[in-house]
């Protein structure tokens, strides 16, 4: 949708907040610092300062320039899944598209691929291809592309990408994990670290807003420091498909909602990019909305806003954030008995939308209902620099430098706190991972096959007997009853 650590006491380094990374060119040796460095001159993190563009209601997006010549697209950032694929036929809502014909150097693999999202799919067919990256490491790499042909739901009006690169795990790729994902492919072709972070800039901004975008930075093999402020907090990731976390708990305002900590991650909790709310699991969406209610200073308000049926306005002028309570997540930490807050304010999860006839601004409520896990979103990702430190097997979060308004930051972290009176593992009972349902379904498809096959060669076989007047299978009437 990650940090370096500076530890000077070894017994705790990992769980203290983090020191600001080094410049490129410092040495990472001598100062115990990990990943920052590149000494080889591959990555400038100033030159990917604000390359990426758009906005939390319609995804973030960076420019990519495909094929021999090169064939400019903007394609979507999305940590939530593992394909890079680009639109490659024409459609109503963008404006290109990429054409494999013109490309010299793309290579078809003959295989089609075919991907479903929370909102959209697409089908289309594998292939491999020379990439740029105006805006990051330097040099031509061969990557993977699904070149989508068909879609439903995926490309929307008012975008302006043309495809979607999926920064997450190999397990997630389709239409299996021998795809390797784009990031993958630039750690193994660039020699860079294995991480990358985001600075996404959109809090404040309406999505109605297309003329002039916002904007945000990803940082591909390290951590750009005049993009966060204050100290940086990492909590591991529990396993190598989505950026999956731990979540131990949630509060609005002071108020902590006092749910097992196993609802928080069912069936998973989630850092992505490419998912525009802050998406919560049934009963903890419910006890947030209740306690939002309880707490705002907001009387008899309109139950549509909650469920995002419904904005809410306001007169032109008027701020309706400090009617809303803070809302914070609790994370665990890389010291397990630790645990660190994350906290949004109103400015982040009520957003501006439109304006009615330049006399009302109206507001949509940016946290929903979910029925497959909790999901920290671009509602959230908004106030932070959020770095994907895969090469430590963590996520960090620190306070965004542009998630602010006259000085006052939209965003707030805090810790360590103990994680007493939690479970050790707030994440057990949680669902198969797909690929090992993947397994599970191709046995079953597999056990299934052969019972038909069995049944065919009983229903084929001969079924001669000796005795004169008996109907076999040399019979005219038997073989046009199998026809």
């Amino acid at each position: 949708r990650v940090r370096r650590r500076l530890g000077s006491n070894p017994a705790h380094s990992d769980n203290l907040p983090h020191l600001p990374p080094l410049r490129k060119n410092q040495s990472a040796v001598e100062s115990g610092l990990s990943l920052a460095s590149d000494p080889a001159g591959i990555v400038d993190f100033l030159d990917m300062i604000n390359n990426l563009k758009g906005d939390s209601g319609r995804g973030y997006y960076m420019q990519l320039v495909i094929g021999t010549p090169g064939q400019t697209l903007n394609i979507l950032v999305d940590t939530g899944s593992s394909n890079f694929a680009v639109a490659a036929a024409a459609h109503p809502y963008i404006t290109h598209y990429y054409n494999r014909a013109l490309s010299s150097t793309y290579q078809s693999s003959s295989r089609g691929v075919a991907v479903k999202y929370t909102q959209g799919e697409w089908e289309g067919e594998l292939g491999t291809d020379r990439i740029t990256i105006p805006q990051g490491p330097s040099g031509t790499i061969t990557i993977n592309i699904a070149a989508i042909l068909t879609s439903e739901g995926f490309f929307l009006p008012g975008i302006n990408w043309q495809g979607i690169l999926g920064f997450a795990y190999p397990l997630l790729a389709r239409p299996d994990p021998s795809v390797e994902p784009f990031f993958n492919s630039v750690v193994r072709q660039t020699g860079i670290p294995d991480v990358f972070s985001l600075q996404m800039c959109g809090a404040g901004v309406s999505a109605s807003t297309t003329a002039d975008p916002a904007g945000g930075s990803l940082i591909m093999g390290g951590v750009e420091p005049t993009l966060y402020q204050g100290s940086v907090w990492y909590t591991p990731v529990l396993e190598e498909w989505y950026y999956q976390v731990e979540v131990l708990k949630l509060e609005v305002g002071t108020q902590n909602l006092n749910l097992d900590c196993k609802e928080y991650n069912s069936d998973k909790a989630i850092v992505d990019s490419g998912t525009t709310l802050l998406r919560l699991p049934g009963n903890v969406f419910s006890a947030v909305v209740e306690a939002i209610m309880q707490t705002s200073l907001i009387e008899d308000f309109s139950a549509g806003f909650f469920d995002g049926t419904k904005l809410a306005c306001w007169m032109r002028g008027e701020s309706p954030w400090r009617l809303f309570p803070k809302i914070s997540i609790y994370l665990r930490a890389t010291n397990t008995s630790q645990s660190f807050r994350i906290t949004i304010l109103p400015q982040l999860y009520v957003q501006p939308v439109t304006d009615i006839d330049g006399t009302l601004d109206c507001f949509r409520f940016g946290i929903s209902p979910s029925a497959n896990g909790l999901v920290i979103g671009a509602t959230v990702m908004e106030g932070f620099y959020v770095i994907f430190d895969r090469a430590q097997k963590r996520v960090g979060f620190a306070v965004s430098t542009c998630a602010e308004n006259g000085g006052v930051p939209f965003a707030e972290i805090a810790g360590p706190f103990l994680a007493e009176g939690v479970a050790s593992d707030c994440t057990s009972g949680v669902p198969l991972r797909e690929p090992v349902m993947w397994v599970i379904a191709y046995a079953l498809m597999g056990i299934c096959a052969l019972v038909l096959i069995v049944l065919l060669i009983l229903l084929i076989l001969p079924c001669r007997r000796h005795r004169d007047g008996e109907i076999t299978d040399e019979s005219s009437l038997v073989r046009h009853r199998i026809k």
